[in-house]
């Protein structure tokens, strides 16, 4: 199954899951975007495009952060392309008056049913998401939720290097899709 790997805002650095589990499946890849201090929705959303239709069968979308973003509008945005599904983790409320002002085209978040499975996963003390928004964006979206209890932004800084468990998380929600045609 392909895993198309989509950091948040500033990129993920080398102490992120994202890039543990990169790591340790070298056929992963890393949606590259040209900027990733002062994000353009628009921008991002082509680059994600792009990257999709590079991919052989619809992937899976690993998203963390500003990223879980991006799906909801690449999802919006008409594209021919599909994915399998879309495992999002931390998404932070780009709404929100304490989110950073450095990104353009990220708001509104979307609320509507993605048409693909997903499942949202969320921590009750992230800086950038509170846990009842969270919840919201798991119901509008139609994801499954998953909270995991105080573990901040789900990132290297709140201590979530390799996070196994997270692993499990995402093996668990790729054995539960269906192949595309099937």
């Amino acid at each position: 199954m392909a895993i198309l790997v989509l950091a948040g805002l500033w990129n993920s650095g080398p102490a992120h899951w994202q890039s543990h589990w990169e790591q340790q499946h070298p056929d992963w890849v890393r949606v590259p975007h040209r900027d990733w201090e002062t994000p353009d929705g628009d921008e991002w959303v082509a680059e994600l495009d792009a990257a999709i239709a590079r991919c052989a069968t619809p992937p899976v979308l690993v998203a963390h952060s500003l990223a879980c973003a991006l799906v909801t509008r690449w999802a919006a945005s008409g594209s021919p392309h599909e994915v399998a599904g879309a495992f999002l983790v931390a998404p932070s409320d780009t709404d929100a008056p304490s989110y950073p002002d450095c990104t353009t085209g990220f708001e509104p978040m979307q609320l509507a049913p993605l048409p693909f499975p997903t499942l949202v996963v969320a921590s009750t003390n992230d800086p950038y998401v509170d846990i009842a928004r969270a919840r919201q964006f798991a119901q509008a979206w139609g994801s499954d939720f998953k909270e995991i209890g105080d573990a901040g932004h789900i990132n290297g800084d709140a201590g979530y290097g390799a996070w196994p468990e997270g692993a499990q998380l995402l093996t668990a929600f790729c054995a539960s899709l269906t192949p595309a045609g099937d």
